[in-house]
């Protein structure tokens, strides 16, 4: 009776200790704090200036374990429509359909293939950015900066900030192209709160 009872023990251990180990494993989730992430570009104006815009992310989610990259994904929709070039004409302007084409693709969508990490706080997200029905690999270097409880206790949250270049012509945006530059600065600063529930990869997902 000991014994059996001293199997039974360890037996519900080894459980125990798999199963928090495939939840290790497997990375925190979370959700994008669509309020405190934002995603900032500048393109040359005929060689005068590099103006700025902003653009908002719809949605999104992000697995991740700061001490393991190793199953880091992530997958997001950037709201076109919510561009902001600091003047409402403008905003019109980018968003017609020669541009941005924002009532027709309203959303860029973004999933990631693989995460190459180069230290304990940099690495390279790789994965595929869809726009105006175009779909293109990119690249884009980023730094985790921390992860932590919030200073209220509201929400444990990881930051992150990236920064990468973009060819419009890539995407099919090609008008103006005598006035407008075809290379695209592009910054994130990112906020993902924790919520176990997050997680909804789509197929394009590995």
């Amino acid at each position: 009776m000991l014994r059996s009872r001293s199997i039974n023990w360890f037996l519900w251990l080894a459980v125990i200790l798999l199963s928090l180990g495939s939840a290790h494993a497997a990375g925190a989730s979370y959700r994008y704090d669509t309020v405190h992430s934002q995603i900032v570009f500048s393109v040359s104006h005929d060689g005068y200036s590099r103006p700025f815009g902003r653009l908002h992310i719809a949605k999104g989610w992000l697995r991740f374990d700061p001490g393991d990259w190793s199953t880091a994904a992530t997958e997001l929709d950037i709201d076109l429509d919510s561009l902001d070039m600091g003047d409402a004409d403008w905003n019109k302007a980018v968003c017609k359909p020669n541009l941005l084409d924002c009532a027709h693709d309203r959303y860029a969508h973004f999933v990631s293939t693989r995460i190459e990490r180069k230290d304990g706080q940099h690495g390279v997200l790789h994965g595929q950015l869809s726009m105006r029905g175009t779909s293109q690999s990119v690249s884009i270097p980023f730094t985790f900066n921390r992860a932590g409880r919030t200073i209220y206790g509201l929400h444990d949250v990881a930051g992150f900030s990236a920064t990468t270049m973009l060819d419009r012509d890539a995407f099919g945006i090609t008008a103006y192209s005598g006035s407008i530059g075809h290379q695209v600065s592009v910054w994130l600063e990112l906020e993902a709160i924790r919520d176990d529930h997050a997680v909804t990869p789509s197929k394009d997902q590995p």
